[in-house]
């Protein structure tokens, strides 16, 4: 049977102490954003290294309302004080580049794995009580064997941040069992929408995209036949409230997702079409992406749903739109 989200959102964050790591970044600042209003006590941790996407724009009008700790999740020294008193935390901090991860290995694993462990040590500690959701990635699957993809899928990694992501979302559920932390997975899909990085493809190729269209450069399409699915990220918010707010969320990975399934040609082409003009390129793979490659992919979301009652609320053109709105306008602060 599905539960229906808290009525009042409000009431259940306002006074709330809620950490949330890579809180620069693009989903922890709409997340933290949210927050704020919500009447919670926030504090974003995010070290701000130039190649990921923190960025304080995405806090703009917020730095007041707000504690911001610039630190990186690796460096434990001061740790153990940031937890202290915090009831939830958020922990989005991460890398998400799939080809940084096998251009630099070690690297990834240590901001995805070894971070990611010294944390549930620290709330182990510290705060065992806390309530702590994972963001995790639909990359662990691999290339899909069936679709749409559920958590029954097999999980076969093509590239070291899949493996790294995979580790760490392990490790928090084994914590969760082994020392009873209050712990849930989210597994995410393509996450879109204002304050994502579009400087270049790390974060998500889309962001590019929207450069590319507003700058007056042709869209560069690779392949173009693949599928994909999109949440946008406010609906990810709703999402991760509503897994901060489930105490008695069963402790194992669920996946977000869209019924929504649209080609990555026509994805560019509606694109196009919102803006009002553009050019769409389509170009064969470069072979170091095309060995990494999942092909199609799209999510079901059902087991979520059925436990929290969450479905996406916005549909891809009213996002896209809202996307490209928001860079018209603040395009100079992202590139």
């Amino acid at each position: 049977m599905s539960l229906p989200p808290p009525s009042d959102a409000a009431e259940s964050w306002r006074g709330r102490t809620v950490l949330v790591t890579g809180g620069l970044g693009f989903i922890g600042s709409t997340l933290a954003r949210r927050l704020c209003d919500l009447g919670a006590e926030v504090t974003v941790l995010d070290c701000l290294l130039p190649q990921y996407g923190g960025h304080r724009f995405n806090l703009e009008g917020y730095a007041d309302r707000l504690r911001i700790n610039i630190a990186d999740l690796r460096d434990t020294s001061s740790l153990d004080a940031l937890l202290e008193g915090q009831q939830v935390i958020f922990n989005l901090a991460g890398q998400t580049s799939h080809l940084d991860s096998m251009l630099d290995p070690e690297t990834d694993l240590a901001i995805n794995v070894t971070a990611q462990l010294r944390l549930l040590e620290s709330c182990r500690r510290v705060v065992p009580g806390v309530r702590l959701i994972y963001a995790s990635t639909r990359q662990l699957y691999g290339r899909p064997q069936k679709l749409p993809v559920d958590e029954r899928h097999p999980i076969v990694p093509v590239d070291v941040n899949g493996i790294n992501k995979l580790s760490a979302e392990m490790y928090h559920l084994l914590y969760a069992k082994v020392y009873d932390l209050s712990a849930s997975v989210l597994r995410l899909t393509n996450t879109i929408g204002p304050r994502m990085r579009i400087r270049d493809a790390r974060q998500t190729f889309l962001g590019i995209w929207v450069r590319q269209l507003l700058e007056g450069r042709p869209i560069e399409v690779w392949g173009g036949e693949q599928l994909r699915d999109f949440n946008d990220v406010e609906d990810v918010v709703d999402a991760l409230l509503i897994a901060g707010e489930r105490l008695n969320l069963p402790k194992e990975p669920y996946n977000l997702g869209s019924s929504e399934v649209i080609s990555l040609a026509d994805l560019a082409r509606l694109m196009i079409e919102l803006h009002g003009s553009g050019e769409l390129l389509i170009t064969p793979f470069p072979e170091e992406r095309k060995k990494i490659d999942i092909g199609d992919y799209y999510s079901c979301y059902a087991h979520f749903k059925q436990a929290t009652g969450w479905q996406p609320k916005r549909t891809l053109r009213q996002t896209l739109r809202r996307t490209l709105e928001y860079y018209s306008t603040w395009l100079s602060r992202y590139v």
